[in-house]
């Protein structure tokens, strides 16, 4: 299906834990378009979506958190994004709480290339950031 993208290295922001939400976001999307297109049952589909939503949640959060405990100066910006994702995840269960067949394949892959984006161009960001304060972590144990 051309409509799969599978995680890639170049998504990664160097900390394991926020790679593997990454995955794991991805992989969600990808069961989900695959739903969609071969015709699954609609609570299927509604139940992960909600899955979608809560996963999103708690990744973005655990972001926000390690970004916050660094003091990351465009936290505010960042974690902005981050809602205006969460909002429009909550748009697509809306859209399908009455009929699943509202839900368009097409409403689903806008929301996963805005996702993609966001990891390519948005988290991106603060790798040089995280690894800055990783090397001065560094050498104040070594001390």
């Amino acid at each position: 299906m051309t409509n799969i993208i599978e995680w890639d290295k170049k998504y990664s922001v160097d900390v394991p834990e926020l790679d593997e939400c990454q995955k794991q976001l991805m992989d969600m999307f990808n069961t989900l378009i695959e739903m969609k297109t071969s015709k699954a049952d609609a609570k299927d589909v509604a139940n992960l979506i909600t899955e979608i939503n809560d996963f999103s949640k708690i990744f973005f959060s655990k972001e926000e958190k390690l970004l916050g405990s660094k003091g990351y100066p465009d936290l505010d910006t960042h974690s902005k994004a981050h809602r205006r994702f969460i909002k429009k995840a909550l748009g697509l269960r809306r859209e399908i709480a009455e009929d699943v067949d509202h839900l368009a394949i097409e409403d689903i892959v806008e929301l996963r290339n805005w996702l993609i984006t966001h990891f390519e161009f948005t988290d991106i960001m603060f790798i040089p950031f995280l690894r800055l304060h990783r090397y001065v972590d560094e050498c104040e144990n070594k001390k």
